[in-house]
Protein backbone atom coordinates (compact mmCIF):
# COMPACT_ATOMS: atom_id res chain seq x y z
CA UNK A 1 0.00 0.00 0.00
CA UNK A 2 1.44 3.38 -1.06
CA UNK A 3 1.69 5.98 1.73
CA UNK A 4 0.20 9.07 0.06
CA UNK A 5 1.68 11.46 2.62
CA UNK A 6 5.20 10.17 2.04
CA UNK A 7 4.68 9.98 -1.72
CA UNK A 8 3.47 13.59 -1.93
CA UNK A 9 6.34 14.84 0.23
CA UNK A 10 8.51 15.12 -2.88
CA UNK A 11 6.33 17.95 -4.19
CA UNK A 12 8.00 19.99 -1.43
CA UNK A 13 11.53 19.61 -2.71
CA UNK A 14 13.44 20.27 -5.89
CA UNK A 15 16.79 22.03 -5.69
CA UNK A 16 17.98 20.05 -2.65
CA UNK A 17 16.93 16.77 -4.28
CA UNK A 18 18.95 17.61 -7.37
CA UNK A 19 21.92 18.79 -5.33
CA UNK A 20 22.18 15.93 -2.87
CA UNK A 21 20.71 12.80 -4.47
CA UNK A 22 23.16 10.57 -6.35
CA UNK A 23 22.97 10.08 -10.08
CA UNK A 24 22.81 6.69 -11.76
CA UNK A 25 25.63 4.74 -13.43
CA UNK A 26 25.48 4.76 -17.25
CA UNK A 27 25.66 0.97 -17.09
CA UNK A 28 22.11 0.97 -15.70
CA UNK A 29 20.82 2.61 -18.87
CA UNK A 30 22.87 0.13 -20.92
CA UNK A 31 21.05 -2.77 -19.24
CA UNK A 32 17.63 -1.34 -20.08
CA UNK A 33 18.61 0.00 -23.51
CA UNK A 34 21.38 -2.09 -25.09
CA UNK A 35 20.72 -0.32 -28.41
CA UNK A 36 19.28 3.06 -29.41
CA UNK A 37 15.53 3.52 -29.78
CA UNK A 38 13.21 6.05 -31.30
CA UNK A 39 11.28 7.17 -28.20
CA UNK A 40 12.06 6.76 -24.49
CA UNK A 41 9.83 7.88 -21.63
CA UNK A 42 11.25 8.53 -18.16
CA UNK A 43 8.36 8.27 -15.71
CA UNK A 44 8.54 9.89 -12.28
CA UNK A 45 11.57 11.64 -13.72
CA UNK A 46 12.23 13.96 -10.77
CA UNK A 47 14.94 16.46 -11.62
CA UNK A 48 16.27 14.32 -14.46
CA UNK A 49 18.83 12.21 -12.63
CA UNK A 50 18.14 9.25 -14.92
CA UNK A 51 16.62 11.20 -17.82
CA UNK A 52 20.01 12.67 -18.64
CA UNK A 53 21.31 9.20 -19.50
CA UNK A 54 18.67 8.71 -22.20
CA UNK A 55 19.68 11.53 -24.53
CA UNK A 56 22.28 9.58 -26.46
CA UNK A 57 20.16 6.44 -26.51
CA UNK A 58 16.84 7.73 -27.91
CA UNK A 59 15.90 10.12 -30.70
CA UNK A 60 13.02 11.46 -28.62
CA UNK A 61 13.13 11.67 -24.83
CA UNK A 62 9.98 12.40 -22.82
CA UNK A 63 9.91 13.05 -19.07
CA UNK A 64 6.78 12.90 -16.89
CA UNK A 65 6.87 14.08 -13.28
CA UNK A 66 4.10 15.10 -10.79
CA UNK A 67 6.21 17.69 -8.92
CA UNK A 68 6.38 21.10 -10.59
CA UNK A 69 9.49 22.21 -8.62
CA UNK A 70 11.36 19.11 -9.79
CA UNK A 71 10.11 19.51 -13.34
CA UNK A 72 11.35 23.11 -13.46
CA UNK A 73 14.86 21.93 -12.63
CA UNK A 74 14.68 19.14 -15.21
CA UNK A 75 13.61 21.62 -17.90
CA UNK A 76 16.47 23.96 -17.08
CA UNK A 77 19.03 21.14 -17.11
CA UNK A 78 17.70 19.25 -20.13
CA UNK A 79 16.06 21.72 -22.55
CA UNK A 80 15.95 19.10 -25.32
CA UNK A 81 13.66 16.81 -23.31
CA UNK A 82 9.87 16.96 -23.69
CA UNK A 83 8.86 17.50 -20.07
CA UNK A 84 5.26 17.12 -18.89
CA UNK A 85 3.49 17.41 -15.56
CA UNK A 86 1.70 14.13 -14.97
CA UNK A 87 1.57 10.86 -13.07
CA UNK A 88 2.23 7.18 -13.73
CA UNK A 89 -1.46 6.46 -13.35
CA UNK A 90 -2.40 9.07 -15.99
CA UNK A 91 0.44 9.49 -18.45
CA UNK A 92 0.01 12.51 -20.76
CA UNK A 93 1.17 10.64 -23.85
CA UNK A 94 -0.43 8.92 -26.81
CA UNK A 95 -0.75 5.13 -27.00
CA UNK A 96 1.93 2.76 -28.34
CA UNK A 97 4.61 5.37 -29.01
CA UNK A 98 7.31 4.64 -26.40
CA UNK A 99 9.85 1.94 -27.18
CA UNK A 100 11.20 2.11 -23.63
CA UNK A 101 9.76 3.35 -20.33
CA UNK A 102 12.16 3.88 -17.43
CA UNK A 103 11.28 4.47 -13.79
CA UNK A 104 14.20 5.39 -11.52
CA UNK A 105 13.72 5.55 -7.75
CA UNK A 106 9.96 6.01 -8.06
CA UNK A 107 8.02 2.83 -8.86
CA UNK A 108 7.32 2.05 -5.20
CA UNK A 109 5.27 5.27 -5.02
CA UNK A 110 2.96 4.19 -7.87
CA UNK A 111 -0.39 2.45 -7.74
CA UNK A 112 1.03 -0.69 -9.32
CA UNK A 113 -2.04 -1.95 -11.17
CA UNK A 114 -3.04 1.43 -12.59
CA UNK A 115 0.54 2.39 -13.45
CA UNK A 116 1.28 -0.90 -15.19
CA UNK A 117 -1.87 -0.53 -17.30
CA UNK A 118 -0.84 2.99 -18.33
CA UNK A 119 2.77 2.00 -19.03
CA UNK A 120 1.56 -0.90 -21.17
CA UNK A 121 -0.73 1.51 -23.02
CA UNK A 122 2.04 3.91 -24.02
CA UNK A 123 4.57 1.19 -24.86
CA UNK A 124 4.88 -0.22 -28.36
CA UNK A 125 4.11 -3.97 -28.65
CA UNK A 126 6.99 -5.83 -27.02
CA UNK A 127 8.35 -2.56 -25.59
CA UNK A 128 10.69 -2.45 -22.60
CA UNK A 129 10.05 -1.33 -19.03
CA UNK A 130 13.08 -0.68 -16.84
CA UNK A 131 12.81 -0.19 -13.07
CA UNK A 132 15.93 1.24 -11.43
CA UNK A 133 16.85 1.89 -7.79
CA UNK A 134 19.94 3.10 -5.98
CA UNK A 135 20.12 1.54 -2.52
CA UNK A 136 22.52 1.06 0.33
CA UNK A 137 25.23 -1.56 0.11
CA UNK A 138 24.60 -4.02 2.99
CA UNK A 139 28.37 -4.37 3.51
CA UNK A 140 28.58 -0.71 4.61
CA UNK A 141 27.70 -0.75 8.31
CA UNK A 142 27.47 3.00 8.87
CA UNK A 143 25.22 3.68 5.87
CA UNK A 144 23.04 0.70 6.81
CA UNK A 145 22.72 2.10 10.34
CA UNK A 146 21.66 5.49 8.95
CA UNK A 147 19.00 3.78 6.86
CA UNK A 148 17.60 2.08 9.97
CA UNK A 149 17.21 5.52 11.56
CA UNK A 150 15.55 7.11 8.53
CA UNK A 151 13.38 4.11 7.68
CA UNK A 152 12.58 2.36 10.97
CA UNK A 153 9.57 0.58 9.46
CA UNK A 154 11.80 -1.09 6.87
CA UNK A 155 14.74 -1.90 9.13
CA UNK A 156 17.51 -3.85 7.45
CA UNK A 157 15.46 -4.43 4.32
CA UNK A 158 15.44 -1.85 1.54
CA UNK A 159 12.72 -0.35 -0.60
CA UNK A 160 13.81 -2.40 -3.62
CA UNK A 161 13.67 -5.87 -2.10
CA UNK A 162 10.51 -5.06 -0.16
CA UNK A 163 8.47 -3.85 -3.15
CA UNK A 164 9.78 -5.38 -6.37
CA UNK A 165 8.41 -8.60 -7.77
CA UNK A 166 9.34 -10.44 -10.92
CA UNK A 167 5.64 -10.43 -11.80
CA UNK A 168 3.94 -7.24 -12.99
CA UNK A 169 0.48 -7.22 -14.60
CA UNK A 170 0.80 -6.99 -18.36
CA UNK A 171 4.54 -7.62 -18.42
CA UNK A 172 7.01 -10.48 -18.77
CA UNK A 173 10.09 -10.40 -16.55
CA UNK A 174 13.36 -10.43 -18.51
CA UNK A 175 16.30 -9.89 -16.16
CA UNK A 176 17.66 -8.36 -12.97
CA UNK A 177 21.13 -6.82 -12.80
CA UNK A 178 23.06 -5.30 -9.91
CA UNK A 179 25.66 -2.59 -10.50
CA UNK A 180 28.12 -1.70 -7.75
CA UNK A 181 29.77 1.70 -7.53
CA UNK A 182 31.41 3.97 -4.97
CA UNK A 183 30.76 7.66 -4.43
CA UNK A 184 33.14 10.02 -2.69
CA UNK A 185 30.88 12.18 -0.54
CA UNK A 186 31.42 14.94 2.01
CA UNK A 187 29.81 14.67 5.44
CA UNK A 188 27.62 17.75 4.90
CA UNK A 189 26.41 16.39 1.55
CA UNK A 190 25.64 13.01 3.12
CA UNK A 191 23.53 14.68 5.79
CA UNK A 192 21.95 16.91 3.16
CA UNK A 193 20.95 13.83 1.20
CA UNK A 194 18.93 12.58 4.16
CA UNK A 195 17.04 15.89 4.22
CA UNK A 196 15.53 14.92 0.84
CA UNK A 197 14.18 11.56 2.06
CA UNK A 198 10.42 11.26 2.53
CA UNK A 199 10.50 10.50 6.27
CA UNK A 200 12.55 13.67 6.88
CA UNK A 201 10.34 15.80 4.61
CA UNK A 202 7.14 14.92 6.48
CA UNK A 203 8.64 14.97 10.01
CA UNK A 204 8.16 17.90 12.34
CA UNK A 205 11.18 19.96 13.34
CA UNK A 206 11.85 18.07 16.57
CA UNK A 207 11.65 14.62 14.96
CA UNK A 208 13.84 15.73 12.08
CA UNK A 209 16.47 17.08 14.48
CA UNK A 210 16.39 13.82 16.42
CA UNK A 211 17.00 11.76 13.26
CA UNK A 212 19.84 14.02 12.16
CA UNK A 213 21.45 13.76 15.61
CA UNK A 214 21.20 9.97 15.50
CA UNK A 215 22.82 9.78 12.06
CA UNK A 216 25.60 12.16 13.15
CA UNK A 217 26.20 9.91 16.16
CA UNK A 218 26.68 6.98 13.77
CA UNK A 219 29.18 8.98 11.72
CA UNK A 220 31.04 10.05 14.86
CA UNK A 221 31.36 6.48 16.16
CA UNK A 222 32.05 4.32 13.11
CA UNK A 223 35.81 3.87 12.40
CA UNK A 224 35.27 4.40 8.66
CA UNK A 225 33.73 7.84 9.15
CA UNK A 226 34.93 9.07 12.55
CA UNK A 227 37.17 12.16 12.27
CA UNK A 228 36.72 12.29 8.48
CA UNK A 229 35.08 15.00 6.37
CA UNK A 230 34.74 12.77 3.31
CA UNK A 231 33.65 9.16 2.95
CA UNK A 232 33.69 6.42 0.34
CA UNK A 233 30.02 5.48 0.05
CA UNK A 234 29.29 2.20 -1.74
CA UNK A 235 26.02 2.11 -3.70
CA UNK A 236 24.14 -0.80 -5.24
CA UNK A 237 21.99 -0.03 -8.28
CA UNK A 238 19.28 -2.59 -9.02
CA UNK A 239 17.94 -2.77 -12.58
CA UNK A 240 14.83 -4.82 -13.37
CA UNK A 241 13.88 -5.25 -17.04
CA UNK A 242 10.44 -6.29 -18.32
CA UNK A 243 8.76 -6.64 -21.72
CA UNK A 244 5.20 -5.63 -22.51
CA UNK A 245 3.34 -8.93 -22.76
Amino acid sequence: MVDDVLAKSFTLTGADYDRYRPGFPPAAADVVMPHSVRTALDLGAGTGKFTELLGGRAERVVAVEPSEPMLEILRSKLPGVEAHLGSAERIPMESEVADVVTVAQAFHWFDEEAACAEIARVLTPGGTLGLIWNRFDPTCAWDRAAHRIAHPAVGDADVTTSTVTHELPGFDFVRHEQIHSTERIRRDAYLGRWSTVSTFLVADEAARAEMFAAIEAVLDSDPETRDHDEYDLPIVTDVFVYRRA
